[in-house]
Order: structure tokens, then C-alpha cells, then sequence
């Protein structure tokens, strides 16, 4: 076969596959799964929190890095998981505990390591931003950073099931072709991993309309402050081959500033978070 027929054949089968439902998505890791169905219980307790994250030491590491950042904690250093969750919140440390646990070993993608490694940690940087963007629109914050964080998962999903779909046809596909497949599913498979994942619904809507955030109805405005986020996310991260860097009057004058009334003040403010918000984002994977 040809290029162009095993792009078509992958095509067919995966969207006969997205209409039966027949996607695996992936399963998030067992403590971060039970942080998620923790802080969904009325009745659990910060201490309930603590003892759950700390079963697992490395997740603890990574959670007591990113909390003690100057970005939630600039006055202060925690010592303790307990003394993080009470002074920053049940909330705040379930998303930084589920974003830590996100990693590249999730994924069935060899060969892909490396890649999925990096939008990781942009869709990390892309969720820091957007919490940013949010707040100084006085919209939720939290749900925020949960979107930014995960506005784009189904790239990830999409890279497996596309390699997949290649070795069950026995078929050779270029790398590029891969991220393109991909990308054209991801926006169905994201939505379909937050649904599954049991995701608030403001972040499933924000997953759903991200590329078309002027439809997003009630969520519209939660939207575009992801959009702005992955905006700022792409003038601070590195460039690669895959992603080019944002300048700085291309930021400025980005669109989704302006449908959220940020004004060049409101801007100024938030670059001025630049180091902060980069510390936040480099400490998951020190």
C-alpha cells in the first residue's frame, strides 16, 4: 500500500472505531484515579488527602516541589503534605497530585516517548497560564488549570490508537502522518478521556470547544482563557519541530485577549509572572 491508501484505511477504522466506542482510553494511575474520586467526596478530609498522596513517595515529591513553588507558596515553604493541602487547599493539591501523575508511560507509543513528553509538560505550562488568565478574569480558577492541563490529552490518545490501527494492518506510517491522524481525532478522543476520567463538566466543555471557543455557550468564556493560556504557554516553552513560538505581539494581540477584556495593563501584569509561572512548570519534572 501506498501513503495515501494507509492514511485511508487508518481513517476508516478509526472512525468506525469512534463510532462503536471501540477506545481504550487510557487509565489514569490508581492514586491519582482515587485523588480524583477523594475530593468528589462531601466527606473526605485534607488528612484523607495527605495519607492517600504520600502512599505513593515519588508523587509525593513531585507534589510538595510544585506546591513550595513562588508560584503557591511565595512566602512561605511547606513542610508537610497536611500543612500544603490546609494552606492551599483540598483542590489545589488534587490537580497538582493529578498532574504529576500524568507521564509518557500512560501511553502505548513507541517511539513517541519523547514527544508526548514535551506536551506534557506544556499542557502542564498551558493549565499554569490559563489558572493566571482566569483569575485576573476573576472566572474558576482551578477548573482552569484542570482544562489548560488537559485541553489537548487526545493528541496523546490519538498518537497510540493510530500506531494501533498501523500494526494491525501490518502497515509502515511516517511520523509526521502520525501527529497528523492524530491530531485530526483529538479533539473527539479528549473528550471522550475527561468524560471517562469523570472530569468536571466545565472541563469536558472546554476540551469540546477549544478550537471553536465562540460556540461554547454557557463555558464560552472558560474557553478562550485556555485558549489564551496555550497562547502564553507558546511564547515561554521551547520551540521545537513540532511547535513554533509565539512572539510577543503575536500574544499581544491575540484575539482571545481581547473577547476576555484584558486590556495591555491586564497583560503587562500577567508577563510580569513569567519566572514564577516557569519555576511552577520546570519543578513537576526536576
Amino acid at each position: 500500500m501506498n501513503t495515501a491508501t494507509n492514511e485511508h484505511a487508518i481513517v476508516s477504522i478509526l472512525n468506525q472505531r469512534i463510532q462503536e466506542d471501540d477506545i481504550d482510553v487510557p487509565m489514569l494511575p490508581e492514586v491519582a484515579n482515587r485523588v480524583v474520586q477523594l475530593t468528589r467526596d462531601p466527606d473526605s478530609e485534607a488528612s484523607d488527602l495527605a495519607k492517600l498522596i504520600q502512599s505513593d513517595q515519588a508523587l509525593a515529591g513531585h507534589v510538595m516541589r510544585i506546591a513550595n513553588s513562588a508560584l503557591y507558596s511565595p512566602n512561605s515553604t511547606l513542610v508537610s503534605l497536611q500543612q500544603a493541602i490546609t494552606r492551599l487547599g483540598m483542590q489545589i493539591i488534587a490537580d497538582i497530585a493529578l498532574a504529576a501523575s500524568l507521564n509518557s508511560k500512560m501511553f502505548n507509543a513507541p517511539g513517541f516517548e519523547k514527544f508526548i513528553l514535551d506536551n506534557l509538560r506544556y499542557s502542564f505550562l498551558t493549565g499554569l497560564w490559563s489558572k493566571e488568565i482566569a483569575r485576573a478574569c476573576r472566572k474558576n480558577v482551578e477548573t482552569a488549570f484542570l482544562a489548560g492541563l488537559l485541553h489537548d490529552i487526545g493528541r496523546l490518545v490519538g498518537i497510540q490508537l493510530v500506531l494501533e490501527v498501523a500494526r494491525s494492518l501490518r502497515t509502515k506510517i511516517g511520523a509526521t502522518d502520525i501527529l497528523t491522524l492524530a491530531n485530526h481525532f483529538q479533539r473527539t478522543l479528549g473528550v471522550k478521556v475527561v468524560t471517562q476520567w469523570e472530569m468536571p463538566t466545565l472541563v469536558c466543555d472546554v476540551v469540546t470547544w477549544f478550537d471553536e471557543p465562540e460556540h461554547a455557550g454557557p463555558s464560552r468564556e472558560q474557553t478562550f482563557a485556555v485558549v489564551a493560556g496555550t497562547i502564553f504557554a507558546s511564547h515561554f516553552a521551547p520551540a521545537n519541530k513540532y511547535r513554533t513560538k509565539i512572539d510577543l505581539d503575536t500574544l499581544r494581540a491575540h484575539p482571545s485577549l481581547a473577547d476576555l477584556n484584558l486590556y495591555p495593563e491586564d497583560i503587562d501584569k500577567l508577563l510580569a509572572k513569567a519566572e514564577i509561572v516557569k519555576a511552577a512548570s520546570e519543578s513537576i519534572y526536576s
